[in-house]
């Protein structure tokens, strides 16, 4: 039994060849459409000397191709390494040395970048530039650094089916988007990556799926419309669209977020289920559909993961759509899925979200211990996972043994993210603990007093950081991109969020920005913001300072 991404795939092309399976824009393919581009690219790689093990980077938007190099690379055992599509030369020629690629395949607008890296890398002998979905008429050169166009690299390939057999062992790397230092790859086994991230546990009964259940979905079950819309070079994207690839689910992708476009075509195709990222995507998805005139009835269900989805823009969601299912999950991607709550207004009123713990997710104490989720009712500790959890960072083994650790004869994966034991198996998420605020001896989780930020009629989004004091140690410090260019004083949101917060929680600084920097799928970075907050207080030297 090969619990391998590419088999996965397959079996359900086998059982529903002729079903539009991917939808991008106006463009609809099939299954046999999907797995034949799919064979002939893989045949091409193959035909490159590319094989098992080796790292072939995937750089580009959302769309029809970028799924077909993903299930190409899977096919022939290769390593798929996701590439920010944002990232900077440096940073490119980081990633591209860290992540030892032998073969990319990018939108052909990047060509300009990809000459100015790629020849840097000897390693990197194989180059595809694929079409945009944005740019479908872009020209860029790639013959500096000996690139073939998409269509070249497909023609005259075989579209069948004639691979190696393939393992559950085979690797599968997602790069970290390198907000808190360095994009780190972690390693999953195609087995445990499809066991905590491709729905090969059932999230709500916990039960353990055999290799055909999901393909047996496909051929019996009425199939879903689904949107994820973050990035494909976003390990939960990515999950979103296997699972729902393995079970027959048409998946809708964007290249860009556009809010009115995104109800556009949620309304045109009847969509019933969105994963988001948090208020950076659901903030200004829920104000173009309250300015609009949208149909959006068929939504089920939005799901959000990875970033905070904070009281305020929730209760907007919950009144616009009173029949919707709403859910926060934990993970992360060296983790995979950790545990859901289902939301309505009575549980969105405390510090964080409340989700109930997933198959294998602890709690853990500072020296390491499991608590008990029901003796050992509100205490603090850092969520763990057991069983299916990660191999390890690629080429760190320092950063590997500090996040995965051995426990009583088990392995868990440790990234860092905080949360409150609450009973029935329950927690409440209190964010990363290296974001955490020691401020005169007490602790201070950023995303609950972001939180309470938001619901403040004059913040549209806000980040906090803790930076030095030489009174407290730390002190908190809010960044903030304000609505219609208002400027709350600093005494006024503090006196605001009294009705919220403990008074050590409060923001004793502001810094407003344009804009608060994120990555391209909603994630905080907070190392930016520090830099900000930071220089703001050295120019300003006030405590209660603006920029």
């Amino acid at each position: 039994m090969a619990l391998n991404i590419a088999d996965l795939f397959e079996h359900a092309v086998d059982v529903v060849p002729d079903r539009g399976i991917i939808q991008v824009e106006d463009r609809i393919v099939s299954y046999a459409d999907l797995e034949a581009a799919a064979n002939q690219l893989a045949h091409y790689l193959a035909d490159r000397g590319i094989g098992p093990g080796d790292h072939v980077g995937i750089y580009g938007k959302n769309s029809i191709e970028h799924v077909v190099a993903l299930l190409a690379t899977f096919k022939i055992r290769a390593v798929a390494i996701n590439v920010n599509y944002r990232y900077v030369e440096a940073e490119l020629n980081y990633l591209f040395d860290n992540s030892d690629l032998v073969a990319l395949i990018h939108e052909r607008p990047y060509a300009p970048l990809v000459a100015a890296t790629a020849p840097q890398h000897v390693r990197l002998h194989t180059v595809v530039a694929m079409p945009d979905p944005t740019e479908p008429h872009n020209e860029a050169d790639v013959s500096a650094y000996g690139g073939v166009l998409w269509a070249d690299a497909l023609a005259g390939q075989r579209p069948e089916r004639d691979f190696a057999e393939r393992s559950g062992d085979d690797i599968h790397i997602l790069y970290t988007g390198g907000t808190t230092g360095q994009p780190k790859g972690v390693m999953w086994r195609h087995e445990d990556f499809w066991r905590v991230l491709g729905g090969g546990i059932d999230v709500m009964s916990g039960t353990r799926l055999e290799e055909y259940d999901q393909s047996k979905v496909a051929a019996s079950g009425e199939p879903m419309v689904t949107f994820p819309l973050s990035p494909l070079m976003h390990g939960g994207a990515q999950a979103a669209l296997l699972m729902h690839l393995f079970a027959g689910h048409r998946t809708v992708l964007a290249p860009k977020f556009d809010a009115d476009q995104i109800w556009r075509t949620i309304e045109a195709n009847k969509v019933q289920l969105i994963f988001l990222t948090g208020d950076a995507m659901a903030r200004p998805l829920i104000e173009a559909y309250l300015a609009g005139n949208y149909d959006a009835s068929s939504l089920i269900a939005v799901a959000s993961s990875s970033a905070i989805f904070s009281r305020p823009v929730k209760q907007r969601w919950m009144e616009a759509f009173p029949d919707t299912f709403f859910t926060d999950s934990v993970g992360s991607s060296e983790t995979g899925f950790q545990g859901t709550g289902l939301q309505d207004s009575d549980n969105i009123l405390g510090e964080g979200p409340v989700v109930a713990l997933g198959l294998e997710s602890v709690v853990l104490d500072e020296d390491n211990r499991i608590l008990d989720p029901f003796a050992d009712v509100g205490k603090v500790g850092r969520l763990a996972r057991g069983g299916s959890v990660p191999i390890g960072y690629y080429k760190d083994e320092a950063k590997s043994a500090s996040t995965f650790l051995m426990i009583d004869g088990a392995r868990y994966s440790v990234p860092g993210d905080f949360a409150r034991l609450e009973g029935d198996n329950k927690v409440t998420l209190l964010g990363r603990g290296s974001n955490c605020i020691n401020t005169g001896g007490e602790k201070v989780y950023p995303e609950e007093v972001e939180m309470a930020l938001k619901s403040h009629p004059d913040v549209y989004d806000a980040l906090v950081v803790g930076v030095a004091d030489e009174s407290y140690g730390q002190q908190v410090s809010a960044v903030i991109e304000t609505r219609d260019g208002a400027r709350p004083e600093l005494d006024d949101l503090r006196n605001y969020l009294r009705q919220h917060l403990s008074g050590y929680k409060l923001p004793r600084s502001v810094t407003y920005v344009e804009e608060i920097p994120r990555s391209a799928t909603g994630k905080a970075n907070y190392p930016r913001a520090k830099e900000l907050a930071m220089t703001n207080l050295d120019r300003t030297g006030s405590r209660g300072s603006e920029s």
